[in-house]
């Protein structure tokens, strides 16, 4: 009996310490704020010249062509969620596509020498929808999510995460 009461009182005081633990830069789920929203830039009109066909990358018999990306940025970013994991981190977000039927949810990163010098990870949040007319519906009939796995090595050189949508974007720091 003896042994017990002590053993609870050592544990009691090990895991009152651990408050501590809560509030440091260590530990894992606080290397990243909340989302914040921040400004959209314009995008630029695609400057391709119409009349000149794309080149094939491959000839012969069975070449298949490149399939055309018909995906276009969704409307509206809700949510960015940033999920610390011992292999890295998650990056989950979630918006609300313009109607109802969009598909095909991805997380595109954006490759630039801005963002890599200043420690940025952006993507923009693209889906598809379907040829035909669908009616728009009520917020919850179009929300699409999706998530992307990092490495905990491409997080060492991050500082800030961004999604990018159509009408706005959400960012998140990292402390």
């Amino acid at each position: 009996m003896q042994k017990s009461l002590s053993f609870l009182f050592v544990a009691a005081l090990t895991l009152s310490a651990c408050n501590s633990w809560r509030d440091s830069r260590v530990n894992p789920s606080n290397w990243f704020g909340s989302s914040t929203p921040a400004p959209v830039a314009a995008t630029p009109v695609d400057e391709a010249n119409a009349l000149i066909p794309k080149q094939k990358s491959g000839t012969g018999l069975f070449a298949r062509s490149d399939a055309e990306d018909t995906s276009v940025p969704i409307a509206k970013i809700d949510e960015l969620r940033i999920d610390p994991t011992p292999s890295g981190a998650i990056v989950y977000a979630s918006g609300t596509a313009q109607r109802q039927g969009a598909y095909n949810a991805q997380l595109v990163p954006v490759a630039s020498e801005e963002n890599e010098k200043n420690g940025v990870l952006e993507f923009t949040f693209r889906v598809n929808y379907p040829k035909s007319q669908t009616p728009q519906g009520s917020e919850r009939t179009r929300m699409v999510s999706d998530a992307i796995n990092i490495s905990s090595q491409d997080l060492q050189s991050i500082r800030l995460v961004r999604v990018v949508g159509q009408q706005n974007a959400l960012e998140s720091r990292r402390r």
